[in-house]
């Protein structure tokens, strides 16, 4: 019977440990982290004091040097670039030049030759000449809607951008809460752990007295050693919440933090489903640069189609030239010019062709993202309703297990009945805590994945936490 009861203990309190964590992996792979937003860049010096960091001060420092809003800057900067070359085409194209020339020229060479007071060779000379040349485009339909398409990439850019930072803020946030809750279960084990002692020396006592068997004192021991081994894997993975919480938010290596804000408790706005999807395809950046990527597809389109049309350009110089730079006149010339595309090889055709079917590409993933953002936000109205019903059970699940710690401590005090009950009411007390930390946890991530698939998780997140 004891080595039955022995075999129990063992099974229970040592299966504490990969139910701890399965659930911390299962929580981490729940949090949306996409690899491009895990890094940043590293700005400062670590100091030796912690620094204290509330969720804000996260959020704020992500939004500026995470990698992902450095690189996106960057994004934009070229997609500029891109713009300013196709407007050259449609812009003046003004130069100057300043030359001097020295020749001497044999005549007989072209056929003047024997003409009477004509030497054969005249030189050598000099000639001076500035001028100012100038090209202006006068109809180009093309460069006209490439022009136009390279503005839609740049608003392209510029929604993914502001998409990039709601993206940011949800990470941010998830890592800090990750955080938190890494906090929370190495407080939760330290608290069972000092009961667990408690209970060691209560039975060792009770052994000594000889009221309570020996195995009495092994199973304490056995519990104690469990829940040590518990809080030391929560340490350890609490330490590394904290290193990816500093690598996102471009934090010095090696800085130490503290944690200011336990959770976000501030309430949802209320809305209708209808309305949550309305603001969603009003506010999301990515929806806005799907469908700005669509338009400016249409306008490649329409460039390779007017690749068929006559273009016109006018050039044109003016300057002044001479034998010598004090003695010059005067001279400019003026040519207007059409271009008309008879055959092109197939250019055209296949220009249009390749810029169709990425038309048809566009069109399609700006369809799929619509069903996406749907998906999205009932996804999030699911969680979000079902994590608060989960954080009201693990509430009321505390309160029951820790009046069940309670009763079976004073019933092995009294010698009621031995500490395998107490145990196992340890046990519970310690599923319930978890319970509560990991509904916690998935109630704000839920929130925060809410408000991220509406398209307003800066301007949520942010408003809420300045004003608290």
């Amino acid at each position: 019977m004891l080595k039955s009861y022995g075999s129990f203990v063992l099974f229970c309190c040592f299966g504490l440990i990969p139910m701890a964590i399965a659930q911390v992996q299962t929580e981490r792979g729940a949090l949306p982290i996409p690899p491009n937003l895990t890094g940043s860049v590293s700005t400062g010096q670590p100091t030796p004091e912690t620094l204290p960091l509330s969720l804000l001060d996260a959020i704020e420092r992500g939004l500026k040097y995470n990698i992902g809003v450095v690189d996106s800057a960057q994004d934009i900067r070229a997609t500029r670039a891109e713009r300013l070359r196709a407007l050259r085409d449609l812009l003046p194209d003004v130069r100057a030049s300043l030359t001097a020339t020295g020749q001497q020229v044999n005549l007989a060479a072209f056929g003047f030759s024997g003409i009477p007071g004509l030497p054969s060779v005249i030189g050598p000379f000099a000639t001076y000449d500035a001028r100012a040349f100038a090209r202006q485009s006068v109809f180009d339909l093309n460069a006209r809607r490439t022009l136009r398409a390279r503005e839609e990439d740049q608003k392209v850019v510029e929604r993914s951008a502001a998409d990039i930072r709601e993206q940011v803020v949800l990470v941010v946030t998830g890592l800090y809460l990750q955080a938190v809750a890494g906090t929370s279960r190495i407080q939760s084990a330290a608290a069972q752990v000092t009961t667990a002692q408690a209970l060691l020396k209560n039975a060792q006592d009770r052994k000594d007295a000889g009221t309570s068997p020996a195995i009495d004192v092994l199973r304490a021991q056995v519990q104690l050693q469990s829940l040590q081994q518990r809080q030391i894997f929560y340490e350890g993975d609490n330490q590394k919440q904290f290193l990816s919480l500093a690598r996102a938010i471009g934090l010095p290596p090696g800085q130490k933090i503290v944690l200011t804000d336990p959770n976000i408790t501030e309430p949802l706005p209320p809305a209708t489903l209808d309305e949550m999807l309305k603001s969603a395809y009003a506010n999301r950046r990515d929806y806005q640069a799907a469908q700005a990527a669509v338009h400016a597809a249409e306008l490649d389109k329409a460039a390779a189609h007017a690749e068929k049309y006559p273009t016109a350009e006018i050039n044109g110089n003016y300057g002044t030239i001479g034998l010598t730079p004090w003695s010059q006149h005067g001279t400019f010339a003026v040519a207007g010019g059409i271009n008309i595309p008879i055959f092109q090889g197939g250019k055209v055709e296949a220009d249009e062709l390749a810029a169709d079917a990425t038309l048809k590409k566009r069109q399609a993933a700006l369809e799929n993202l619509r069903g996406q953002i749907d998906n999205e936000v009932r996804t999030a109205v699911i969680d979000t309703q079902n994590a608060f019903r989960q954080v009201e059970v693990a509430r009321s699940s505390i309160q029951l297990a820790r009046q069940q710690l309670t009763q079976s401590q004073d019933r092995f005090r009294a010698g009621v009945t031995n500490n395998l009950e107490v145990v196992q009411a340890q046990e519970a007390v310690a599923t319930a805590d978890e319970n509560l930390i990991s509904s916690l946890f998935g109630y704000n991530i839920a929130r925060a994945t809410l408000v991220r698939a509406e398209g307003v998780a800066e301007q949520y997140l942010t408003t809420y936490l300045k004003g608290k």
